[in-house]
């Protein structure tokens, strides 16, 4: 059967890492495996690659076939040149022992690379860090500058208001200021106004009174004798005339 070196998905949505595994090439992805050599998790940076070195060397060997993924993999952890190595002494074109220092040579070099680059990137991480948090403080003096800015010229504004103000009271002061014969003109106009209203009054009074005689005419006009009456006297005295011729 088709032996094949593959990963197996875990974990959740969007946060996946994956087994190594021995699997039957004819086997589901998630399905069942002959034997696991380790876990890989991409989410992290460098990858976290954990792996039985020597298992997987030995599978290798045996005529596993790798995924392109889990080649990469073995590329990166030193298995696939172990393994060139070891053809190597096979067909007599090196020893053991300078197989074995070169890939001791190679594996050291390979350290410091990774390292080099765990390196980098956390100096990478430090400087945007340190850029973001210059790029915040500019920022926030510059929000800084523009309250201070708004809040001076808020205050200016009430200053030059206030001043005006206070021009405008002096003005006016000035204006309602009066000399004494202004006081004079003045306080003769109020006697004069003061002069027609009593004349208004006087008028008022007399109005009334010429009023209140009307009205006693009236009342003696109508105490007055009837006509009736006066026709009656009239035909007696018409009467007594006659007697008396």
């Amino acid at each position: 059967m088709a032996v094949k070196m593959r990963l197996q998905r875990q974990g959740k949505k969007g946060r996946a890492f994956y087994h190594i595994v021995i699997a039957d090439g004819r086997a589901p992805r998630d399905g069942r495996y002959i034997e696991r050599l380790g876990t890989y998790n991409p989410l992290t940076t460098p990858a976290d690659i954990k792996m039985d070195f020597d298992k997987a060397l030995d599978w290798l060997q045996k005529g596993a076939q790798p995924t392109d993924t889990v080649r990469a993999i073995l590329s990166y952890k030193g298995v696939l040149y172990k393994h060139h190595l070891l053809k190597g002494v096979k067909k007599g074109a090196l020893t053991e022992e300078q197989a074995e220092a070169k890939f001791t040579t190679w594996l050291s070099e390979k350290e410091a690379k990774i390292a080099q680059k765990a390196n980098d990137l956390e100096l990478s991480k430090k400087e945007a860090k340190k850029q973001r948090i210059a790029e915040e403080t500019k920022i926030k003096e510059a929000r800084i500058k523009a309250i201070a800015d708004k809040l001076a010229a808020e205050a200016k504004q009430e200053a030059g208001d206030e001043k005006a103000a206070e021009e405008t009271a002096e003005e006016t002061t000035e204006a309602n200021a009066e000399t004494p014969e202004t006081q004079d003109a003045t306080e003769d106009k109020k006697e004069e106004v003061k002069a027609e209203e009593a004349t208004t009054e006087d008028k008022k009074e007399d109005v009334k009174a010429e009023e209140v005689t009307k009205e006693e005419k009236k009342e003696e006009v109508k105490e007055e004798t009837p006509v009736e009456d006066k026709k009656e006297e009239v035909k007696g005295d018409a009467k007594e005339e006659t007697k008396e011729e």
